[in-house]
């Protein structure tokens, strides 16, 4: 297991991690600027904070700090409800894996979506069975897309909590039986992402991460869960303030031979979103080499 405790090297920063200071949006090439202050070597940034501040300027301020890329946030979301809805998630992801191959990312990581509809608070229908069969038929559909761009496909489970509105592939199992199916020759080009928000619970992580193996191992996000939790989605805490034994999970990860970058990723409306952005990143690098 590598040894974080002298430097920050492994660390990377989701930029949702410090999308607000307090209260208020912090611009996308602000936040890599004070990244790049600091030492921190690479950012995972999402798709509408990139939008924000336009694909080609955040391309070229990567490029002018030397930043690296951990993942790139988002693609997914692939149930539907018509022709036309389907045609719309296929091309919009079409657009994901375009953007990730402009930023020289590693992987496009995938939140898979829940019953249609539900996140915007009145689902289609019931039928979770179905729309995991959509996922997966929406999977092996981007999945050619990603081979001709030699981009990699990052499942990433979410918590059951999000099973209806966000991410009908709760655990890793779920996640790797789906890649089984459809890259059975673990090419490379489709793995996880493995969120500890998401899956420290799982009595079968430990076994599932073995299962993945190097080849399926392609992200590694970090944070801890609070207790009491107060918001499902805008709570998390940062590394040593809640209940994840994250060392032993990290040790798991790099014992198949993962070697990337830890990336924190923190959604906390009434807490690090509150804070000046510079102090989150700060406690980011100091919790890296002390809990992580």
């Amino acid at each position: 297991m590598r040894d974080f405790s002298q430097d920050h090297r492994w660390l990377s920063i989701n930029t949702a991690t410090v999308r607000k200071q307090r209260g208020e949006d912090w611009p996308l090439l602000d936040i890599l600027d004070a990244c790049a202050t600091r030492g921190i070597r690479a950012v995972s940034p999402w798709r509408d904070q990139v939008a924000a501040a336009g694909l080609q300027a955040t391309a070229q301020r990567l490029k002018s700090h030397g930043l690296e890329l951990s993942g790139y946030c988002r693609g997914g979301m692939f149930t539907y409800t018509d022709a036309a809805s389907r045609q719309a998630v296929r091309d919009d992801n079409k657009r994901a894996l375009d953007e990730a191959c402009t930023l020289n990312a590693p992987c496009l990581v995938l939140v898979v979506g829940g019953l249609p509809g539900a996140l915007a608070g009145k689902a289609a229908h019931r039928d979770i069975a179905g729309a995991r069969a959509q996922v997966s038929e929406g999977i092996a559909a981007l999945l050619d897309d990603a081979r001709e761009r030699r981009m990699p496909l990052a499942i990433e489970p979410l918590h059951p909590m999000y099973a209806a509105d966000r991410a009908c592939i709760n655990t890793l199992e779920q996640a790797l039986d789906v890649c089984d199916t459809l890259d059975p020759a673990r090419s490379g080009a489709l793995g996880v992402a493995v969120d500890l928000y998401h899956v420290w619970w799982d009595p079968k992580l430990h076994a599932q991460i073995e299962r993945a193996g190097k080849e399926r191992l392609l992200a590694f996000h970090v944070c801890d869960w609070l207790t009491p939790t107060t918001h499902l989605l805008e709570d998390r805490g940062m590394m040593g303030d809640g209940v994840i034994d994250i060392r032993r999970i990290r040790a798991a990860v790099e014992m198949q031979g993962f070697a990337g970058y830890s990336e924190v990723e923190i959604f906390s409306q009434g807490n690090w979103w509150q804070r000046d952005g510079g102090e989150t990143l700060d406690i980011c690098i100091e919790r890296h080499c002390r809990c992580v």
